[in-house]
């Protein structure tokens, strides 16, 4: 038995799909393939008034820079704006040369 339908409706494809006894639905390997959802891809569910809406999980959770300020240490003198974009110049010469 198939799980997957294709219904041709003018450019756009539509792909049908079945539940299955335990909830679970077959999304077409094209649509897995366009959106970079590699088994094991966490997705959230939302119901919206269209119907069901699939987005990937963030990989970071959201933070505030309240949240993430100072969990890198930094053992020195405060740098300014000037000596910061010394410093990227620098390194970013060093890789050209490496």
């Amino acid at each position: 038995m198939s799980y997957l339908e294709e219904v041709s409706v003018g450019v756009h494809e539509r792909l049908t799909t079945i539940v299955s006894t335990k909830g679970q639905i077959i999304l077409p390997k094209t649509i897995r393939d366009q959106r970079h959802w590699p088994a094991g891809t966490r997705l959230t569910v939302e119901d919206t008034a269209e119907g069901v809406l699939l987005k990937p999980v963030p990989v970071f959770p959201a933070s505030s820079i309240d949240s993430v300020f100072g969990s890198l240490p930094y053992k020195g003198p405060a740098l300014s704006i000037d000596d910061m974009h010394e410093a990227i110049s620098r390194e970013a010469k060093r890789r050209a040369r490496d």
